[in-house]
């Protein structure tokens, strides 16, 4: 029975080396920090990984190292004096406090230890390799524990032996149930866990609560990912970088110095919105892949960027009248040498608006005087009208991808080798509320209430139907 100070329900992962304990642990922890490796031996301690929410530990994991002298283990328990079934976990207990200093069983010590101490028992097999009864050993020792127990039959390789172990686990579990961490998703998480509060009657309403906490912590954190993606939204298409010139003309070192730095800063906005939605899916150590195609090799202003993230011609056009945008402004709609082009004068000495490929000049370039003798070179707020879409689509991939990753994956994160189009999330219909947004921040405006939460719905949606 656990202590009323700590009545949190805790799980011992226990079972053979390397058949993904730790990774079952950082699954189900939403913890990257859980040490994984493929060498045997890599998790020699046990260690607790409680999942916090608002400060309040909803339950806790155990990583536990796997067994390595079990033969040895049962052979001492049954040479016990004969023990009926409801006192064998006291024996279990004596093994432990007997042999705590003993080298030669460390690693069963401890992952004895938190279970005689009342944690639920979570056997993990790698159901990818024929069973062998030599596991049966382990299994008997965790049935002499006495705790409410389960197995997970993790597929780590390509074949699938689950039929038999599912034969033999029968015999000594509760509960059988598949679960591969590496590729798990926040359903198949939630799954698992009501399978979890099965287990012990005294434990339902704890991991019932648990679950609800959960689905709502998820919400919010999509919620906080559609608000970051705005913001960093209307902080590109709205920002002006303004550099001092001395003469009546920026030079074209100037005025190529000026594009340069306006576009680090809107690919800053990029990078940090990154990085704080990377933060809010509790993502903190991931490792972008540079060998593949992805959002890093992709420049944001780039005609491959535009192609993938941002809307066909025929959208363009179609956005471009909807929102009366054609005529009047410099814009280039297509990229690539597709364009609709209109140049028009903007006050002062307008150094161009619109281009024949590409950003380079997608943005107001304006000098305007001050005072005798100091003039400014402007340079935004952003024209072009497929630049949202792209900024969208570039985050709502990135954001999705974040948000499905298993905390259990160890690989690098490769944004890139699914194609993406934003036309698949985003219909007609959306684009004519999010294009009312887009209107107002290039005309140097700020939107309603009232629009911005037109336009947080349509992102809402189009993230949760990249979730799914």
């Amino acid at each position: 029975m656990q202590n009323s100070s700590d009545s949190y329900p805790k799980f011992a992962v226990v079972g053979h080396p390397n058949k993904g304990k730790s990774s079952i642990v950082s699954s189900l922890a939403l913890d990257d920090s859980v040490q994984i490796g493929d060498t045997p031996g890599t998790t020699q301690i046990k260690r607790g990984f409680p999942l916090k929410v608002d400060g309040k530990i909803i339950y806790e994991l155990f990583d536990t190292p796997g067994f390595q002298r079990a033969r040895r283990v049962l052979s001492w328990l049954k040479a016990q004096e004969k023990v009926s079934a409801d006192k064998r976990s006291e024996v279990v207990k004596r093994f432990v406090i007997e042999h705590r200093e003993d080298k030669r069983f460390r690693d069963e010590i401890e992952l004895l230890e938190p279970i005689i101490a009342g944690a639920g028992i979570i056997y993990v097999v790698d159901a990818s390799k024929p069973y062998g009864a030599e596991y049966e050993v382990e299994m008997e020792i965790l049935r002499w524990c006495g705790q409410p127990s389960m197995a997970i039959l993790n597929l780590i390789g390509e074949e699938d032996y689950r039929e038999q172990w599912k034969s033999a686990l029968g015999h000594y579990f509760r509960l059988l149930r598949t679960f591969n961490p590496i590729e798990a998703t926040f359903h198949d998480h939630m799954d698992l866990l009501e399978s979890m509060a099965q287990l012990n009657e005294e434990w339902t309403r704890d991991i019932k609560r648990a679950i609800d906490v959960l689905e709502g912590l998820y919400n919010q954190k999509v919620e906080q990912s559609v608000d970051l993606i705005i913001k960093g939204i209307q902080r590109s298409l709205s920002h002006v970088y303004t550099k001092s010139i001395k003469g009546e003309k920026a030079t074209k070192v100037e005025e190529s110095s000026a594009k340069s730095s306006y576009q680090k800063q809107i690919i800053k906005y990029e990078k940090d919105t990154e990085r704080e939605i990377e933060h809010i899916w509790n993502h903190r150590s991931i490792e972008k892949a540079k060998s593949n195609l992805l959002l890093d090799d992709i420049g944001l202003f780039s005609k491959e960027s535009a192609s993938i993230f941002g809307l066909s011609q025929k959208e363009l056009i179609i956005t471009g009248a909807s929102a009366g945008a054609i005529g009047g402004l410099g814009i280039d709609l297509a990229f690539g040498g597709q364009t609709l082009f209109l140049a028009s004068l903007i006050g002062g000495t307008v150094g161009g608006v619109g281009a024949m490929f590409g950003f380079d000049n997608l943005y107001e370039v304006k000098v305007l005087g001050r005072t005798i003798g100091k003039r400014e070179l402007t340079i935004g707020p952003m024209k072009n009208i497929n630049f949202p879409y792209i900024i969208l689509g570039r985050s709502l991939y990135h954001a999705s991808v974040i948000a499905k990753r298993s905390h259990a994956q160890r690989d690098r994160v490769s944004l890139g080798e699914e194609e993406f189009y934003t036309e698949q999330v985003i219909s007609g219909d959306m684009r004519k509320k999010l294009e009312k947004v887009h209107v107002k921040l290039r005309s140097g405006e700020q939107p309603s209430d009232e629009l911005l939460g037109e336009y947080r719905e349509v992102v809402i949606e189009s993230f949760l139907a990249l979730l799914r």
